[in-house]
Formats: C-alpha cells, sequence, structure tokens
C-alpha cells in the first residue's frame, strides 16, 4: 500500500510540475523578450483593410459639401468589400469624448466590418524631457482609445535622428517603445513600428531596433512603399517575418530613382505568404490619380491578389 501511495504521489506530483512548465511556457512570451520572427501556425492569412489616410484631403476639405466623416469612411470600406477599416488618429473629431468611440465601434459593427487599427503620428527619437513625455502620453491615450474601440493595433513612427548620433536616436526609440509595448500589452494592443524615414529609413535600422525591444506586443508595421533603397522589395523580405501590421503602396521608388513606378502587388503578396503573415493588408493609398477613382480599382486587384 505505502508503494501504491508513493507511485501515486510520484505521478501526481510530476503531472503537476509538467503542467506548471507547460504553464510557464504558455506565458513566457506574454512576460518575457518577443519572438523573434515571429512564430505564427497555420497557413498564410491576409485580410483586406483599407487606410485612412487614403482620402486625407477630405476628412479636412474646406467645401463641406466634399468632406467626409469617420462614418463615411467606414461605410464606404464596407461598401468596397474590406474585412477591416483602419481608422487614422488625425481624422477623429477634435474634442471627442468615450461616447464617440462607442458610437463608431457601433457603427462599424453594424457595417459587418472590423476596425483593423489606428495610426499616431509620434516621435520617439526626441530627448528625454517634457516633449518626449508628451509624445508617449500620446501612444498611450491612443492605447486607451483603442482598447475602447477594439482595434488591436497602432502604427506608431521612430522619429528622426535630428542633431543626435542614430545609434542615441535608436536607443531612445527602443526606451520609449518598451515603455508604451508594456502599457499597450495590458490592454491587448499591438504597436507596429513602420519603415518610414528617419532613423528607419533602412531595414537594417529598424530591425536592430524590433530585436532590441523586449515587448511580445512590438512588430513591425511593413510600409510596402517607405523603403527608398537599392531594392526595395529585398528590403521588404527581411523585415515581413517582423509585421503585425501591413499597409500596401500603389507606388515604390528606388534609391536615386527620378520617379516612382507603379508596385508589383503579385510580387508583395508572395514576400508577405513566404513569410508566413497572418493579418490585415491595408491599402494606405497617396498617389496622385483621385482616390475616389484609383481606390476601388486598387481593392479590385488586392482582392484578385489575395484569391489568387
Amino acid at each position: 500500500m505505502n508503494n501504491q501511495i508513493t507511485r501515486r504521489s510520484f505521478l501526481s506530483t510530476t503531472l503537476q510540475s509538467s503542467l506548471a512548465l507547460a504553464g510557464a511556457a504558455l506565458l513566457q512570451p506574454l512576460t518575457g523578450g518577443a519572438v523573434e520572427p515571429i512564430k505564427r501556425a497555420g497557413k498564410p492569412r491576409l485580410q483586406l483593410s483599407l487606410a485612412a489616410y487614403s482620402f486625407r484631403q477630405f476628412f479636412t476639405h474646406k467645401d463641406p459639401a466634399k468632406q467626409i466623416t469617420l462614418d463615411d469612411f467606414v461605410d464606404f470600406c464596407a461598401d468596397h468589400g474590406c474585412a477591416g477599416t483602419e481608422l487614422t488618429s488625425y481624422y477623429f473629431p477634435k474634442g471627442f469624448g468615450g461616447d464617440y468611440l462607442i458610437q463608431l465601434k457601433r457603427h462599424a459593427f453594424m457595417r459587418g466590418i472590423a476596425i483593423s487599427g489606428s495610426a499616431v503620428g509620434n516621435n520617439f527619437a526626441l530627448s528625454k524631457g517634457p516633449q518626449r513625455d508628451e509624445q508617449i502620453a500620446l501612444v498611450k491615450k491612443w492605447v486607451d482609445h483603442c482598447a475602447v474601440l477594439g482595434a488591436p493595433h497602432i502604427r506608431v513612427f521612430a522619429g528622426p535622428t535630428q542633431d543626435k548620433d542614430i545609434s542615441a536616436a535608436k536607443k531612445l526609440c527602443i526606451e520609449a517603445l518598451e515603455e508604451c509595448g508594456d502599457y499597450a500589452g495590458k490592454h491587448g494592443v499591438f504597436l507596429g513600428l513602420e519603415n518610414h524615414g528617419g532613423i528607419v529609413a533602412e531595414p537594417a535600422d529598424i530591425l536592430d531596433i524590433i530585436r532590441a525591444v523586449k515587448s511580445p506586443w512590438i512588430g513591425i508595421n511593413l510600409d510596402t512603399g517607405n523603403f527608398q533603397t537599392d531594392d526595395p522589395y529585398a528590403d521588404l523580405a527581411q523585415c515581413a517575418p517582423y509585421a503585425v501590421n501591413v499597409q500596401f503602396k500603389a507606388e515604390i521608388k528606388r534609391r536615386g530613382q527620378a520617379k516612382k513606378e507603379t508596385a508589383d502587388l503579385a510580387r508583395v503578396v508572395r514576400i508577405l505568404r513566404d513569410a508566413n503573415y497572418q493579418g490585415y493588408f491595408a491599402l494606405e493609398y497617396e498617389a496622385a490619380e483621385d482616390p475616389w477613382q484609383a481606390v476601388p480599382q486598387w481593392l479590385e486587384k488586392m482582392k484578385a491578389a489575395l484569391a489568387a
């Protein structure tokens, strides 16, 4: 009997220890360093979204008859078959409150569309002081807003080098991302650092920052038109495994090139699939043509590319 109890106790203890270790392994990515590159089970899965920035001139148009609201934009996304709508922070009405966020969330839900994320215009390369504190507070404020909206992602910027050595600017950015990432993670919101010139104009620099940030709630907001390098497609392929959101631009511009060229949509989709990307693929239109004409055409091209 004593032997049986001993064996039973041993098996029970071993099972409990195994479960504890398994639980710790599951919890580790939520409390420890970020996994790099991002590991995703299953197959690539790209969901079509559209960034409000695509209609930037109409949110603030001088002619009231041509102005649109975020509700109008949500309707446009729904009417054109998008799975998501990306609501850029710049176009929220001044002085809005919690009631507005709830109304906007309800409107999107009633149109059967997800709010795929938002975007802020911050600078994390500022020296420590009140101005930098304001930038961090801005991002945290939008984390709160996105938590209410149910938006899982916010696009953030790194910032310019200004009068600093790039290594010093990158260090400042890493520290701000870690602080904001910790806050965002507690609200279930990802922060995507965009390859947006400045200290992240080159793929090596944004990858240095992302690899150094100890937060699983930080990744890359991969903008396909922002690497103005010798081979933008190769640079996108380097960064794609770290992407938590992707914004597709209709054009690219190579280093030294006088004019932009039409983006190779099929090649971009192939790069993302090769990286096993799973998430939103948002059109952010900023070419010269009228977006009311061009955006629906590009959305149809994107649908075809995703279905291929």
